[in-house]
């Protein structure tokens, strides 16, 4: 068949083009589930439209990144991190002769277990679930579980790992891996300034010196400092990292950032009600649980109540927990008539 011929196509042009570190799609470790191959597209490229395709990518839109429910259009919010994670990884596996649709993939898929209201709703629901609840753990569970109707999207090992071990502290094991693990936290820094800017919490000018200096006066500077040096350390080698000069300028912003932005009164003035929303709906849904949608109910029969009842809430957009809240605890008014 001539559609075979797609894919096998793709497989030499990797042969030829990609680094000898790369990952190749025809030596990817497989899925936990044998499937049919697909005639056209090499197995990362069918994760990465499964990603794209399924519903908790369409919830990241909705989703906080760092100013909750922001009203303003150009406020980044968790599906436009994420499309600038794939971006940036594209680049700098580009850059470095390595595997771009995997690199893709993993970026695409590696925030989807995040809550409502971004990282204190993850900090909420790790306080209240007796099991620890980790975003980069509950991505990997909504692809291997939740999503499909608890069938799963049976994604490849590759994949999977990345989105496992995008964190800072994990360890992927391809360097397609590597590349999403650092484009997370160039993406983030740069473009949550942007917000941070456009929310008058600081200015260009508040950023210290000696940051500007290293990585640039702009989030087009910095981005191209960051994969710059990425390249010039890693083209040809079995890792992938910045020079130490450049780790440790964006290690210093990635702090002020945390100073002035993660922990400023502006962007934790809502956390609190936050707190109180999903800890009541967290306590009414364990009392509750057949309140909650039948793939979630259905789930009880593997899995324990307090985990079904994270996988429910962390699976909320920003919008739909408010309503949700509302909908159980805010009573209804009567219309009485004369």
């Amino acid at each position: 068949m001539k559609e075979f011929l797609v894919k096998e196509k793709t497989y030499q042009i990797e042969k030829a083009f990609l680094s000898p570190y790369a990952t190749f799609s025809e030596k990817s470790k497989g899925r936990a589930r044998e499937e049919e191959p697909c005639a056209m597209r090499t197995d990362f490229q069918r994760d990465k439209d499964r990603l794209i395709y399924c519903k908790a990518f369409r919830r990241l839109k909705n989703k906080t990144q760092v100013f909750f429910s922001p009203q303003g259009d150009h406020y980044i919010t968790r599906l436009t991190h994420t499309l600038d994670v794939a971006q940036i990884s594209r680049s700098i596996a580009r850059a470095l002769s390595l595997n771009e649709d995997l690199a893709e993939a993993i970026a695409l898929g590696h925030d989807l277990g995040h809550t409502p209201f971004g990282h204190s709703g993850e900090r909420i629901l790790n306080s209240l679930s007796p099991f620890k609840f980790e975003h980069n753990v509950q991505s990997l569970r909504v692809v291997d579980v939740l999503e499909k109707d608890g069938k799963g999207l049976n994604l490849t090992f590759e994949v999977r790992d990345g989105i496992l071990n995008h964190k800072k502290s994990g360890k992927p094991c391809t360097l397609e891996g590597k590349c999403v693990s650092l484009a997370d936290r160039i993406a983030y820094i740069n473009h949550d300034i942007e917000d941070a800017v456009r929310a008058d919490i600081l200015s260009y000018n508040d950023i210290p010196k000696e940051i500007v200096e290293v990585l640039g006066n702009s989030s087009k500077e910095r981005i191209n400092t960051a994969i710059t040096s990425i390249y010039r350390n890693s083209y040809g080698q079995s890792d992938v990292r910045m020079d130490r000069e450049v780790e440790k300028a964006s290690e210093r912003l990635r702090s002020f950032m945390f100073e002035r932005v993660y922990r400023s009164s502006t962007a934790k003035s809502e956390e609190e009600k936050a707190e109180r929303m999903l800890t009541q709906m967290y306590r009414y849904f364990i009392e509750h649980c057949d309140k909650m949608p039948e793939t979630y109910v259905s789930l009880l029969k593997d899995y324990p109540r307090e985990q079904v009842v994270c996988d429910y809430i962390s699976s909320m957009t920003d919008t739909y927990a408010v309503y949700m809240f509302n909908a159980i605890f805010v009573p209804k008014g009567w219309n009485f008539s004369d």
